[in-house]
């Protein structure tokens, strides 16, 4: 199944987060939160203005993202846990280090 966000939506999958520590301890699944970052799977063609002029998405496709611990609402698509929030949930984009030493 196809799934294309709306307005100014975007379909999140969460990255997973590790299982040990710096420290080397073990992180039980009862102890581990949800991930708040995420890779940008789908986007909607963006928010209008109230004179019905489009405002384009900041973020696209394959961007790794930073979320609100509480963002988005949880869906399954093709028996797969995603979210879908509004692009204003999203805080930022991660970006690899050197390649934004580079830039």
């Amino acid at each position: 199944m196809a799934f294309k966000p709306l307005h100014d939506r975007v379909l999140v999958r969460r990255v997973e987060s590790d299982e040990k520590t710096k420290g080397g301890l073990i992180i039980p699944d009862s102890a581990k939160e949800k991930p708040a970052e995420g890779i940008v799977i789908a986007c909607g063609e963006g928010a209008r203005k109230d004179s019905g002029e489009l405002i384009e998405m900041a973020v696209s496709a394959g961007d790794k993202v930073l979320f609100g611990k509480w963002s988005g609402t949880e869906v399954t698509v093709d028996g797969e846990e995603l979210l879908i929030m509004k692009e204003s949930d999203i805080l930022g984009v991660i970006t690899d280090d050197a390649a934004a030493a580079a830039a």
